[in-house]
């Protein structure tokens, strides 16, 4: 498991990691289509938290796109540099994903993240972000809608409907197995929101959410375990 430090000049206020967002979001490429889904390589990553230790285990998962099998992963455990701010996540789990991704024996193709890229309130989630800053494809796949409206989605797999703020698509609902509650689908960079949702339905053949999103969650929660367990044997210090 790699360690991560905060890095240096790592914004300390709400007023710096909005001056950020504010920089990087014109930086968001939304007229590439992506890769097509079942090809190369698919990525997820996920977080888990101590809270009473104040760290963050970020996890990635290569998937090979075309059978869905694993093929590597890494960990990356830290600090959390940030305070829990709404709309300011990405800064609390940005430089663990960075050294999960940067940790893997290969590349990591096509991101997906348990979280949002357009479907945000300035409209520049963890997906984009993570995207901006490794020039990676990226998408997000949420379990809830955040604050924007939707219509639900016919109740077949693959149905789907606006994810709306007024009267702006920031993505989709889209159900991913029938009958069950849908997931929300968001560009993050450099993938059309018809390919992000095409991924997203490859992804997750049996279970509601995507398999990249189901194997970086175990995978983080075990990890995050182990740095607990260690840390009660004295291996382990952040």
């Amino acid at each position: 498991m790699t360690t991560v430090r905060i890095p240096a000049g790592w914004p300390a206020t709400e007023d710096q990691a909005r001056a950020v967002q504010d920089e990087l979001r014109g930086r968001v490429v939304l007229d590439e289509p992506g890769p097509p889904p079942g090809t190369g390589r698919v990525t997820g990553v996920d977080v888990a938290y101590d809270d009473e230790r104040d760290v963050v285990v970020a996890a990635a998962v290569v998937l090979d796109a075309a059978t869905i099998e694993v093929v590597a992963e890494s960990t990356a455990v830290g600090q959390v540099p940030f305070p829990y701010v709404p709309g300011l996540l990405a800064f609390r789990e940005i430089p663990a994903v960075l050294a999960a991704l940067e940790a893997l024996p290969c590349e990591p193709g096509l991101v997906v993240c348990d979280g949002y890229g357009l479907a945000h309130p300035r409209r520049f989630g963890l997906a984009s972000h993570l995207g901006v800053l490794t020039g990676l494809p990226t998408i997000g796949v949420a379990k809830n809608p955040f604050t924007f409206a939707y219509e639900e989605p016919g109740a077949p797999r693959g149905s789907s409907s606006p994810l709306l703020a007024g009267e702006e698509e920031v993505g989709r609902a889209l159900r991913t197995q029938p009958g069950v509650k849908p997931v929300f689908v968001s560009v993050g960079h450099r993938v059309t929101l018809d390919m992000a949702c095409a991924h997203t339905l490859h992804l997750a053949p049996r279970f509601r959410l995507p398999e990249t999103t189901r194997h970086a969650d175990a995978l983080c929660r075990r990890a995050l375990k182990a740095t607990t367990t260690a840390r009660g044997t004295g291996a382990v210090e952040i």
